[in-house]
C-alpha cells in the first residue's frame, strides 16, 4: 500500500493527457462542497423525534429526549469552515510531502466518515457526536480535501493557473447544488436524515476515492507543449519562507475582506430580497414587509428561495469566469477590478434602493465576484512563490476564511439587528450594512495595490527539477474517449444540478 500511495508511483509519463486530472479534482470538490448544502438537513432534523425542543444549548448536547433547534445545528457550519482553514493550514505541508493521492484518500476518509459518524449521532440523538463527526472529523477532510486538488492542478497547468484553480474551485461551489436536491428527494423517499446521510457518505466515499487514485503529479521540470519557459516544480519560496512576506499578509488581508463582505450578506440573502421589495415581489408594490400576511410572506418566501438559486448559479460561474480572466489579465489587476466594481455596487447602487432588476443584476455580480476570489487566490499564490509548496501557502493562507467565516456573519448580523432594536423598517435596515461592506472592499484593495512581487534572495531551486530548466515536455496524444470517460461522471452531476437550479432561478422572472 505504501508504494501504491508513494509519489514516484503517481508521477506520470511525458505522454500523460493533463485533461485527465481536473475530473480527478472536480470528483473531490463536488464531494466536499456539499458543506455549503448541510442546511437541507436542518429542519428535518429539528423535528426527529417530534417532541418539544430543547430550551437551551446545554440541554441539546445532554438530553436525547428534546428536538434540536435549528440553532443547535447551525453550529455545524461554523465548524465546517473554522475546522477547514485550520486543517488546511495545519496540513498543507503534509500534503505536499505526500501527495495528491494519499491524501485525497484521507481527505475521503474524513470527510465521508465524518458524515457517518455525524448519521449515528442523528440516529442515536446525540448532538455532541453530530458535531464531532460532522463538523470536527468532517472539516478536517473539507481542508485537506480543498488544497489538495488545488495544487496538484496549479502544477498540471503552469500556462494557465487561473483555468486551473476555477476548474476545481467551481466544483466546491457546485457541490451543494448537486447534493441539497439529491438530498431533499432521498429524504422525501426515506423518510430519514440519517439514513439518507449513510448513503451519501457512501457515494461520497467511493467518488473521492476515485478522484484521489485517478490523480498523477507531472515530472519536475515538464512543461507543456508550447510552454518551454513555464515548467512544473522549478524555483519557489519556501512555505514557511512565504508566510512571513508582506505579500503573504497582503493577500491573506485581501481575502478576508472579499469574503467577509460577501458571506455575511449572501447568507441573508432570501429574508433580505423579501424584506427590502416585500409586495414587489407579488406585483403589491405599496404594501411593505410588515404589512404583509401569512399567505403572502409564503408566496414570497418562493422568491427568496429562487433568488438563493440565482446567487449560487452566479457564484459558481463566477469561479471559472474570472479566475480564466486572470489569464489573460493578471491575478493584481483582476482582483483590484473586481474589489473596486464590488465596493462600487455596495457603496453606490444598492444603498439607492434601485428598482429590483438592477438589484438582482447587482447581487449575481457580487456573488459571481466572491466566488472568483475564491478561485483565483491560488494561481495568485502560485505567481508570487512558486508551484512547489503552494497547497502549503494555500493552507496558511485559508486561515483569512476561517477568519471572515466569523467576522463577516458577525458584523451583518449586529448591525441588521441594531437597526431593527431603533425600529427602522424592514426595507430600510440594509443600507448602512451595504455601507460597511463597500469599507471592507475598500481595505482589500488597498491591501491588493500594495501586493509587490518578492525579492530574488528569497527564491529557491527545486532539486528535483534543477537538472532541466526545459524539463521533459508533454507528448501526449488526444484520446477523446478516454477524455469522455474520465469526464462524464463529474460533468452529468453538475448539468443536473445546474438545472435544478436554474428552475428555481427562473421564479424571478
Amino acid at each position: 500500500m505504501g508504494e501504491f500511495l508513494a509519489i514516484a508511483r503517481i508521477t506520470a509519463a511525458p505522454d500523460h493527457d493533463r485533461w485527465l486530472v481536473p475530473p480527478c479534482a472536480l470528483a473531490i470538490h463536488l464531494c466536499i462542497g456539499m458543506a455549503y448544502g448541510f442546511s437541507v438537513f436542518w429542519l428535518p432534523l429539528s423535528h426527529t423525534l417530534a417532541a418539544p425542543a430543547c430550551t437551551s444549548l446545554g440541554q441539546a448536547l445532554t438530553s436525547t429526549a428534546c428536538d434540536w433547534r435549528v440553532s443547535d445545528l447551525v453550529w455545524v457550519y461554523s465548524l465546517f469552515f473554522v475546522v477547514l482553514g485550520l486543517s488546511a493550514a495545519l496540513f498543507g505541508a503534509w500534503v505536499e510531502r505526500v501527495g495528491p493521492r494519499r491524501a485525497g484518500l484521507v481527505a475521503a476518509g474524513c470527510w465521508a466518515g465524518g458524515m457517518a459518524i455525524g448519521a449515528i449521532g442523528v440516529g442515536w440523538h446525540l448532538l455532541w457526536i453530530f458535531w464531532l463527526g460532522t463538523g470536527i472529523i468532517g472539516g478536517i477532510g473539507l481542508g485537506i480535501g480543498y488544497i489538495t486538488p488545488v495544487s496538484t492542478l496549479l502544477k498540471w497547468f503552469p500556462d494557465r493557473r487561473g483555468l486551473a484553480t476555477g476548474m476545481a474551485i467551481m466544483g466546491f461551489g457546485g457541490g451543494a447544488m448537486v447534493g441539497s436536491p439529491a438530498a431533499d428527494r432521498l429524504m422525501a423517499i426515506l423518510g430519514s436524515p440519517a439514513i439518507t446521510m449513510l448513503i451519501m457518505a457512501a457515494v461520497y466515499a467511493l467518488a473521492m476515492a476515485a478522484g484521489a487514485i485517478g490523480f498523477r503529479l507531472p515530472a519536475p521540470g515538464w512543461h507543456p507543449p508550447g510552454a518551454h519557459q513555464v515548467v512544473a516544480g522549478g524555483r519557489h519560496v519556501p512555505v514557511n519562507v512565504a508566510s512571513r512576506t508582506p505579500q503573504f499578509w497582503l493577500v491573506w488581508c485581501v481575502l478576508l475582506m472579499n469574503v467577509s463582505a460577501s458571506i455575511g450578506i449572501i447568507g441573508l440573502a432570501s429574508p433580505m430580497v423579501q424584506e427590502i421589495f416585500a409586495g414587489q415581489l407579488i406585483s403589491r408594490p405599496n404594501i411593505a414587509f410588515e404589512q404583509l400576511d401569512d399567505a403572502q410572506k409564503t408566496a414570497i418566501a418562493s422568491i427568496g428561495a429562487a433568488f438563493v438559486g440565482l446567487i449560487s448559479l452566479f457564484n459558481i460561474a463566477g469561479r471559472f469566469f474570472w479566475s480564466s480572466l486572470s489569464d489573460r489579465i493578471g491575478r493584481k489587476p483582476l482582483y483590484l477590478l473586481m474589489l473596486a466594481l464590488a465596493g462600487l455596487l455596495y457603496g453606490l447602487v444598492l444603498p439607492t434602493g434601485p428598482a429590483l432588476a438592477l438589484f438582482l443584476a447587482a447581487f449575481a455580480l457580487i456573488a459571481s465576484m466572491y466566488g472568483g476570489g475564491f478561485a483565483a487566490v491560488p494561481a495568485w499564490l502560485a505567481d508570487l512563490f512558486g508551484t512547489a509548496q503552494v497547497g502549503a501557502i494555500h493552507g496558511r493562507l485559508l486561515t483569512a476564511w476561517s477568519t471572515a467565516g466569523v467576522l463577516g456573519p458577525l458584523l451583518v448580523a449586529s448591525v441588521r439587528d441594531d437597526r431593527l432594536a431603533s425600529g427602522a423598517a424592514r426595507a430600510s435596515v440594509y443600507g448602512p450594512i451595504f455601507l460597511m461592506l463597500a469599507g471592507l472592499l475598500l481595505i482589500g484593495w488597498l491591501a491588493a495595490l500594495a501586493v509587490r512581487p518578492l525579492p530574488a534572495h528569497l527564491w529557491q531551486d527545486d532539486p528535483a527539477a534543477a537538472a532541466s530548466t526545459a524539463g521533459p515536455p508533454s507528448t501526449a496524444r488526444i484520446r477523446w474517449p478516454l477524455r469522455l470517460a474520465a469526464w462524464a461522471p463529474v460533468l452529468l452531476p453538475l448539468a443536473w444540478g445546474g438545472w435544478f437550479t436554474l428552475q428555481k432561478a427562473l421564479l424571478l422572472l
